[in-house]
């Protein structure tokens, strides 16, 4: 039982230290909003995950285009239309759907999918511009 909330406290560290900070936080962006929801083939292994948050964090970390940058978790779903099914989410802005572009194109993107990809079984992306 012990080992297991150790586990949890390291998970718990490591999701909730790479999002956004008081001191990190950027004004959010609505003009162009890009929210990806992940399932990791393997959600339960503490190495894939690490390896999965480590290599998303790095790319968030040097990406040139990228504004606010936001990686979270599905909480316990209170309601029936909740789907808490994903094992990470992310939710990125930026000034431009040209800018969102430019993201997938940059070195950093590319190497986090070559890294990772391995991690998941699915990705789902839903693009949104502000109104």
């Amino acid at each position: 039982m012990k080992k297991i909330a150790i586990v949890f406290l390291l998970l718990t560290l490591a999701i909730y230290g790479h999002g956004q900070t008081e001191n990190t936080m950027k004004e959010f962006d609505a003009n162009f909003v890009h929210t990806v929801y992940f399932w990791l083939k393997n959600p339960d292994s503490e190495a894939d995950r690490t390896a999965f948050v480590t290599s998303l964090q790095n790319f968030l970390d040097n990406s040139a285009y990228a504004k606010t940058k936001f990686i979270g978790t599905p909480p316990r779903a209170s309601r029936d239309v909740v789907d808490g099914s994903f094992t990470y989410s992310l939710i990125v802005t930026f000034d431009s759907a040209e800018a969102q572009q430019k993201y997938q194109d940059e070195a950093p993107h590319k190497l986090f999918v070559e890294e990772s990809s391995k991690l998941w079984t699915k990705v789902i992306v839903y693009d949104s511009m502000g109104l």
